[in-house]
């Protein structure tokens, strides 16, 4: 079983070019981008299924879907086998991954943000403590039977 520390080192060894590794992340990107081969992506997760199994679940022709499909094979993140007229596809993670590696990259930006953001919540919440622990308490009547005359 391969770690994800093994599949970091395995994408930033991979000895892709430069310009082939921006190409294929452009690849990735565009298919990643549609929101029907993204519900296909994720029907995959765990499966393998056939062409007919994954349309039958979108308002599309079965011709449509196959498109897509054929998008999702191109950019490997779909594997396909044919028998016959038959063909099943499952999904294939790793094009994923380098995406994933990419824009983990960025992920330093929006930690500053998050931090920030926890600042300022916490600041909110010393001052509502403060608030309530500077007022006076107020006096509650007392429980119990009162006797009207």
């Amino acid at each position: 079983m391969m770690t994800i520390g093994h599949a970091l080192r395995a994408v930033s060894e991979s000895g892709l070019d430069p310009d082939r590794a921006q190409a294929r992340l452009d690849e990735v990107f565009f298919a990643l981008s549609d929101p029907v081969r993204r519900q296909i992506l994720e029907q995959l997760d765990g499966q393998a299924l056939l062409v007919s199994e994954l349309a039958a679940s979108f308002d599309i022709s079965l011709q449509a879907v196959s498109r897509h499909i054929q998008v999702l094979v191109r950019t490997g993140l779909i594997q396909q086998e044919r028998t016959g007229r038959i063909s099943r596809c499952s999904l294939d993670a790793g094009p994923m991954l380098e995406a994933a590696v990419w824009m983990n990259r960025y992920s330093k930006y929006w930690q500053q943000q998050f931090d920030i953001l926890a600042a300022t919540l916490a600041d909110i919440d010393d001052r509502r403590l403060q608030k309530a622990s500077a007022r006076p308490a107020k006096k509650r009547p007392k429980q119990g039977l009162s006797r009207k005359k």
